[in-house]
Order: structure tokens, then sequence, then C-alpha cells
């Protein structure tokens, strides 16, 4: 992070296609804790970017599953920083489905959703220890 950066302006996102192998119950339906995965990749890339350091997640202080996920959906998880403690930050997560798979219509049909449909949001606090800060 450039100096004098503010933090909560930190943010970000990645974009990937949920697949079979994310598909944990019947019908293809992909297990909400694969979000809380992807919220991890997204506070991993925050803290490294802010601290230099990966650190790690202590704490989900709140999760909303909001909308079905499905093997073949398009996800985007996307955090933010809200709070800057000595060796906290606090953030904030969102999941969208930007394509859905149509598997009612045929293996390989999808829709491109006009806008995206929020599926997961959470909060939580990470932790980057004193002596692997390098920022």
């Amino acid at each position: 992070m450039a100096a004098g950066q503010d933090p909560s302006r930190l943010t970000a996102t990645i974009r990937l296609r949920m697949s079979a192998s994310d598909a944990h119950y019947g019908g293809n339906l992909v297990d909400g804790a694969r979000m809380l995965s992807l919220f991890g990749d997204v506070a991993t890339e925050l803290l490294v970017r802010m601290d230099g350091d990966e650190g790690l997640f202590v704490a989900y202080d709140r999760v909303e599953f909001l909308a079905p996920v499905y093997a073949g959906d398009y996800i985007e998880a996307s955090g933010r920083i809200t709070g800057v403690g000595n060796t906290s930050r606090r953030m904030e997560f969102e999941a969208r489905k930007v394509i859905a798979a149509r598997g009612d219509i045929s293996a390989t049909a999808a829709d491109f959703l006009e806008g995206p449909l929020t599926v997961c949001r959470a909060s939580g606090t990470c932790v980057v220890p004193k002596e692997k800060k390098r920022r």
C-alpha cells in the first residue's frame, strides 16, 4: 500500500467459476463454505497489499447466505478493509453471481446476468502479528 493511502479505500476482487468439484449437495448445489473460502483469499490479498504478509483470519462476526450457488456459476467475491487496529484489520465481504449455469436448458447453457445477484455477505477480523508486518 502506498504511504499515506487510506486503508478504507483498499479493495480486492476475484472472479471464478464454480466447478463440479465445488458441488457438495444434490442438484449441483455448492456448499456455502466455498464462499467463505473465497473471502479468505480476498482477505489474504488485502493483507499482503496493506502489510506485506498473509496474516491470519481470526473470526467472522456475521455471515449471510442469500441465494444458492451451483456448479457452473461464476462468482465474483470482493472485500474491503473497514477498520484498522494495531495488528487487526476489520473487513467486509460480498459474493455475487455474475453468470448463472442453466442446467435446466442443457449441460452447457449459461446466462450472463444483467445485474449481479448477491449470494453471500460477511464481515470479520484478520490479524497480522507485529513481527510479520513489513509495512
